[in-house]
């Protein structure tokens, strides 16, 4: 095990690095930003947690000894009736849900018009631009309705934008200098948008519950069998998250423009 006791590593910066079974003790994470980590089976005894702000997914997150994750969870859906709706059953919830995402992203995308074209490609935080997440979610739509469910080995447009952290693959677009206007990119983005529409109206509860056929060639996702209704589901996942989370940004671009 390397051993880092004593030194000053502030300001360092890990990309894909490997830290699991390490141990941190009397380390300082002042100021630290973790974005992509996986923290799963962690143990933190003896913690300072001030000012701090965590945005991700929680299952069995205990904190002195109560699992708050379903507290969490019941706040949010307390907040936002139509969150409980991104948790469909049946081909009918899927359909409403689905609903409700093409209408709350109509609406976001008519903020975000209201705003100058220069500054939908500006990073928040170090977070996708707004148009970089309606690249994503492109690539999104592709990858888990255009493949995996029906069966479009390579469905990729270029200006898609696969997730940071996935590993460069032949034949799957990653190209973060390209700078499209916003109606160039939502015309990628709506027709992919259009294609989950189709398989989604078309459920029944045979297809709904069916397993997908294996798609060749290395590619997103792997060429495995997957539940239609998991494939589904991370699309309608990404779709509301993505989009409080273009929210949230533009609310920041909107203040810089109003000062």
């Amino acid at each position: 095990m390397a051993d880092f006791t004593g030194d000053d590593l502030s300001r360092s910066r890990f990309v894909r690095a490997l830290l699991t079974d390490s141990e941190f003790v009397d380390t300082d994470f002042s100021r630290s930003w973790f974005r992509g980590a996986e923290m799963h089976d962690v143990v933190m005894r003896g913690v300072e947690l001030t000012d701090v702000r965590i945005d991700g997914e929680f299952e069995n997150l205990v904190l002195n000894g109560v699992d708050v994750a379903p507290l969490v969870e019941a706040e949010l859906d307390r907040r936002d009736a139509d969150r409980v709706r991104m948790r469909p059953t049946d081909p009918a919830g899927f359909r409403e849900a689905w609903q409700i995402v093409e209408r709350r992203w109509a609406a976001t995308v008519e903020r975000a018009r209201g705003l100058d074209p220069d500054l939908l490609h500006e990073s928040v935080d170090g977070e996708w631009s707004f148009i970089e997440t309606l690249r994503h979610l492109a690539f999104a739509s592709d990858a888990w309705v255009s493949r995996a469910i029906l069966g479009d080995p390579s469905p990729w447009h270029p200006l898609e934008l696969p997730w940071d952290g996935m590993p460069d693959t032949q034949g799957i677009p990653r190209d973060r200098s390209v700078r499209p206007s916003l109606d160039e990119a939502l015309a990628v983005r709506q027709s992919r948008m259009a294609v989950v529409r189709s398989v989604i109206e078309g459920l029944t509860d045979e297809s709904l519950a069916a397993r997908t056929e294996p798609v060749p060639g290395e590619s997103w996702p792997p060429s495995r069998s997957f539940e239609v209704r998991k494939c589904l589901l991370i699309v309608i996942n990404e779709e509301w998250h993505h989009r409080l989370f273009a929210e949230r940004d533009l609310a920041v671009l909107e203040g810089r423009v109003s000062r």
